[in-house]
Formats: structure tokens, sequence, C-alpha cells
């Protein structure tokens, strides 16, 4: 059976940011860049392109 495991830490302690700097970069590029869209496709949606923005400003 698998036991649920779940740890506060404190999102400003600096060891924390360097653990998770050491773990990425110990990633291959290709596992990087994976997470990277992984991460993307879940906030922006399954599609394969970000969507294009343009706003037009008229000047007076």
């Amino acid at each position: 059976m698998i036991e649920k495991t779940v740890k506060i830490r404190n999102i400003n302690d600096k060891n924390l940011i360097s653990d998770d700097v050491k773990y990425w970069m110990s990633r291959s590029p290709e596992e990087r860049v994976a997470a990277v869209d992984y991460l993307r496709r879940q906030f922006h949606g399954n599609s394969e392109r970000l969507q294009r923005v343009v706003r037009i400003i008229q000047r007076s």
C-alpha cells in the first residue's frame, strides 16, 4: 500500500531553491524541455502552439 506524504516547507528557504536548481541541472536538456512543455500544456491547453496576441493602440 502506498502511503501519502506531505511536507510543509518555507518557500523562501534558500536551500530549497538551491536543491531545485541542482535537480534540474542534473536532468538532460530533453527532460527539462519536456517538463516545461508539460506545464505549458496544463496552463494553456493541448494546443501545439502558443496563442498569438496582438494589441493595437491608436494614438491621438
